[in-house]
């Protein structure tokens, strides 16, 4: 990806293990002050639910996709609600998908990444959710965010000036209902699911969110990519991404466990040609778009883009090494892998689910759930 790397090398110039990096970067203060107490990392599958064609063949694949993540070992699975855009997501209501998914599955987490909550009812939210973590045993988790589809708001008969209050409001009220306290005209949420309170995250792209995550104790959501500048003097994401970190530390109550989920696009293939194929489709369908957000400089290469995108993509080997670059996730409890924006086919994103579980998450020290069992037990 064209970054130089801040950590040590071993002697011999290989780069160390990532659980070894881990150590050492925390260590190191010049990159990131405040270190992320470290147990086993767990891994995610996230999805817009883009796969072509209509919707109910885009919820078939999407399941599929989820199911087969399972199987490999994952332990959780995002979605993401969208509103109208289908190019930017196909699923408007989370819950309802989930609940197929909670069907189809036994043990894999379900979160959402992001509900749009100033859009939503609180209490419906808060119902929906309930009622979905009991019914799934207990495997919710509830991300949720102001969104970036400004128009939608115009839609829902609100103004997009007014959503950061109405996020802190609704939030509020959210956390009230799963906690049993009383609602405004004197009723309490039925079922009540007090523990869903300790599994909310929030999503953000600045300091200022962080901070507001981690004074309520709420787990922090970073980006796949942060809109910025492009060109020289262009920041690395962990540079934009760290003082997030470091922010939200410092801002959790004395003795709340940090949770920090990164998001990154990851696309593992047998061959960097191949995915180099799959990116020049999926940067030729959104480009335009992209360029407009200021993400992707115009007429770049498939390569420039690749990096403007924050896009970790090729053989295992290749993707391993762009990974261990990357030291904002490396002081993540939580990770997430999706194929947005290249958005191959589905027999494609299910390849890239295997390598990503067999060869490239074990590389950077991650265990599935049974194996890390197994393990502690043997201690």
């Amino acid at each position: 990806m064209g970054r130089v790397s801040l950590l040590p090398k071993s002697r011999n110039g290989v780069r160390p293990p990532f659980g070894t990096r881990h150590r050492q970067l925390t260590a190191c203060a010049k990159i990131c002050p405040m270190s992320t107490p470290m147990s086993r990392q767990r891994l995610g599958f996230f999805t817009r639910l883009l796969d072509q064609g209509p919707p109910a063949e885009r919820y078939r694949l999407g399941t599929a996709q989820i199911v087969h993540a399972e199987r490999l070992g994952f332990d959780a699975v995002w979605v993401a609600q969208h509103h109208f855009h289908e190019p930017e997501g196909g699923l408007p209501s989370p819950f309802v998908f989930l609940a197929q998914v909670a069907a189809r599955t036994s043990r894999i987490r379900l979160g959402t990444a992001i509900v749009t909550l100033p859009l939503e009812l609180p209490i419906r939210v808060a119902e929906d959710a309930s009622v979905l973590d009991i019914m799934s045993g207990g495997r919710l988790e509830v991300g949720v965010a102001p969104g970036g589809n400004l128009s939608s708001y115009t839609a829902f008969g609100l103004d997009s000036k007014d959503r950061h209050t109405l996020m802190v409001h609704h939030l509020d009220l959210m956390r009230d209902a799963w906690t049993g306290r009383p609602l405004p005209g004197g009723d309490s949420l039925y079922p009540a699911n007090p523990g869903l309170a300790d599994r909310i995250w929030q999503a953000t792209f600045s300091i200022e969110g962080a901070q507001r995550a981690g004074r309520a104790g709420d787990g922090l959501m970073l980006s796949r990519n942060q809109p910025r500048e492009q060109g020289p003097g262009r920041l690395s994401l962990d540079e934009i991404q760290n003082p997030m970190i470091d922010a939200y530390l410092e801002s959790l109550p004395p003795g709340r466990e940090p949770r920090i989920l990164a998001s990154r696009t990851v696309f593992v293939t047998d061959d960097r040609k191949e995915a180099l194929r799959f990116c020049e489709a999926g940067f030729r369908a959104y480009g335009a778009r992209r360029a407009g957000m200021k993400r992707m400089p115009q007429g770049a290469s498939v390569e420039e883009a690749i990096v403007a995108l924050d896009i970790h993509t090729g053989t295992p080997e290749e993707v391993i090494a762009s990974l261990q670059a990357d030291s904002a996730l490396a002081r993540a409890t939580d990770w997430s892998v999706q194929v947005h924006s290249i958005d191959p086919p589905h027999a494609h994103i299910l390849r890239s689910l295997e390598l990503i579980a067999e060869v490239v998450a074990p590389a950077l020290g991650w265990q599935p759930a049974a194996a890390a069992a197994v393990q502690n037990v043997a201690r």
